[in-house]
């Protein structure tokens, strides 16, 4: 059965060869000593499964600027891992429809039973990566006897006047801002490939969905069998929803 762990192999691989220079690789191996020490960081996973899991790495990888020069490269580890961790919550919930999310994120002294061993490999230099995985299925709650089984409560009468139904099944464009920036023409006009714009927004704020000229939601962006998602963390109030779409008819 798929797990959390499984979703975090598969997101990692590719978050890996995306975000560090080199596009390296992550393999499983069979672990090994840390020769120069450790660092690593835990995140705490709540919902339909809980626990605890625990990335650590070898302080050799801290030596090379896999994340770019002039970067504090274990303070970009743990926003990359802290992605990977966000990641892996979106995937388990794309292929089982198991929720979960990270609650409790930090930097981990140490690392307890090793659950599985990696090697990230790039070019001729390769790098240990062990994780520890106490992340099990929730237990169900215990059913409520027969005589105190809640009764089903009757279906709430629709907020929506008769009128707006008939709109419920318009299909409308969305799109995720990340960021802006103003720019003078003259150096858009210099811009070129390899060129980077930087934006407005901290890779840990939270992004926009838009509809029309509005903002209806705001959310972290995860990876979904290969595909960008949005999980959404908080939403505009039902009537500002419905105010986006006056531009578009």
């Amino acid at each position: 059965m798929t797990n959390f762990l499984d979703c975090w192999i598969r997101v990692a691989a590719d978050l890996f060869a995306q975000a560090l220079a080199g596009e390296p690789s992550l393999e499983e191996a069979l672990p090994r000593p840390f020769a120069q020490g450790v660092f690593g960081f835990s995140a705490t996973v709540s919902g339909e499964e809980q626990g605890r899991f625990v990335v650590a790495l070898d302080n050799a990888v801290l030596e090379a600027p896999l994340l770019g020069e002039g970067v504090d490269q274990k303070a970009g580890w743990g926003e990359l891992l802290r992605e990977t961790f966000d990641a892996a919550a979106g995937e388990l919930l794309a292929r089982t429809g198991r929720q979960c999310s990270i609650g409790q994120f930090e930097e981990a002294a140490a690392v307890g039973r090793v659950t599985r061993s990696f090697q990230l490999k790039a070019g001729e230099r390769s790098w240990q990566i062990v994780v520890q995985d106490d992340v099990m299925a929730a237990k169900p709650a215990d059913p409520l006897p027969d005589s105190s089984a809640p009764r089903p409560s009757a279906p709430a009468p629709s907020a929506l006047s008769p009128g707006l139904e008939l709109l419920l099944d318009v299909e409308l464009e969305a799109s995720l801002r990340f960021g802006c920036r103003e720019l003078p023409l003259g150096e858009i006009l210099d811009l070129g490939p390899g060129d980077v714009v930087q934006l407005d927004r901290h890779v840990a704020d939270p992004v926009d969905l838009i509809v029309g000229d509005k903002i209806v939601a705001r959310g972290d962006v995860v990876l979904v069998n290969g595909n960008f998602g949005l999980r959404i963390t908080e939403v505009a109030e039902p009537r500002k929803r419905l105010e986006s779409i006056r531009c578009l008819f």
